[in-house]
């Protein structure tokens, strides 16, 4: 009979697509260890950080944002944010919008809206990004007046703490577990050297192995972690 030999025959052309189809490989872990009010962190989530989403490289990426910082916490559990009280408002409600928006393209969406509102207009028009984005504001705002912001951000002390190597700066921006340091700029760079699948056409054309020219351009411009805010 002819069943026998047709069966045959599509089990092996399925064989034979799978054998040929490419495995994807795992993401690129990305995290961005940063504080509100500080400019440089704010500069870098504007102008640097969004061209992955631009470039498509936010396809091989995960993408991990920390609003924390530089904050400590003291011996009874509060929380001190390197900028002052409404750097520590900030970040939590940064926090609240990324719990709120699981999608990184939503939350990133808001906090890029929200840094940019900070360097361009100042600290206080942080609201108007949930017209801008269309995003509900309802949620954010419960989150942060019912206290879930602050078991949040206490997550968020915890996990810069356990840093190893302790971050030194904001913005401190690590990939696969390996801080950048002060070559953050190049970050793209960096995740296009680390990813194990079919590179995107946006890195074709990056260097793959980062070279002096390329460190030549390194980011100088940080808040330090020790640095003292009056």
């Amino acid at each position: 009979m002819a069943y026998p030999r047709l069966l045959l025959a599509l089990l092996l052309l399925s064989f034979l697509c799978f054998a040929s189809s490419p495995v994807s490989a795992n993401k690129v872990s990305v995290s961005l260890y940063y504080e509100a009010l500080c400019p440089y962190c704010s500069s870098y989530i504007v102008n640097n950080l969004v061209r992955i989403f631009r470039n498509g490289l936010i396809s091989i990426v995960d993408l991990d944002l920390v609003p924390y910082g530089n904050a400590r916490l003291t011996s009874d559990g509060s929380i001190i944010c390197q900028h002052g009280e409404n750097e520590c408002l900030l970040n939590a409600i940064e926090a609240c919008a990324i719990r709120m928006w699981p999608d990184v393209q939503q939350h990133f969406g808001f906090v890029r809206c929200v840094e940019h509102k900070i360097m361009a207009q100042g600290e206080t028009e942080w609201q108007s990004c949930f017209q801008e984005t269309g995003l509900s504001s309802e949620g954010v705002l419960h989150c942060y007046n019912s206290g879930n912001a602050e078991q949040l951000e206490l997550q968020y002390a915890a996990e810069t703490g356990s840093l190893q190597p302790a971050h030194q700066y904001v913005p401190w921006v690590v990939i696969d577990g390996q801080p950048l340091y002060d070559d953050y700029l190049n970050f793209e760079a960096h995740i296009c050297r680390a990813y194990e699948g079919e590179l995107p056409e946006a890195c074709k054309g990056l260097t793959q192995t980062i070279s002096e020219e390329l460190k030549a351009s390194r980011g100088d411009q940080v808040c330090l972690a020790d640095e003292t805010i009056s």
